[in-house]
């Protein structure tokens, strides 16, 4: 009776770890960490590069959402969500995301500065979205 416990818990154990270790079918991740090009004393650009050579023959699409991490200049750190959509074309393995985002308590009066970004999901979906794809 123990060898067929032993032997069932060891089958369930080799079937759940292989289905934990199957990749997802369409999934993009970062290429790095995410780029801040400061454009204005308030106004950013955040560049997200994405590997998508696992989208598929039809291309991929979805949305990114981070966190932002800001600061005032009297020390004060702010915090926000933020989403940008993306779409990788069936003949590229690579995209950039670029999202405009201006940090500011006071419409410009004073210089802000990003402190930190943080990746919170990737969502990823077969085929391009053709309402954010641009000059595929």
């Amino acid at each position: 009776m123990k060898m067929f416990s032993l032997s069932l818990v060891a089958a369930l154990t080799l079937g759940t770890a292989a289905a934990v270790a199957a990749p997802a079918r369409h999934a993009v991740s970062l290429t790095q960490e995410p780029v801040v090009m400061r454009l204005d004393k308030d106004e950013f650009r955040i560049a997200f590069g994405l590997n998508g050579e696992r989208c598929g023959s039809a291309g991929c699409s979805g949305m990114i959402r981070y966190r932002v991490n800001w600061q005032t200049p009297d020390g004060v750190v702010h915090s926000e969500t933020k989403h940008v959509s993306y779409s990788v074309s069936p003949l590229a393995s690579r995209t950039i995301a670029v999202d405009r985002q201006y940090f500011d308590t006071a419409e410009g009066q004073h210089t802000t500065e990003v402190v930190k970004i943080t990746v919170q999901a990737i969502t990823c979906r077969e085929g391009v979205d053709l309402r954010t794809a641009k000059n595929l």
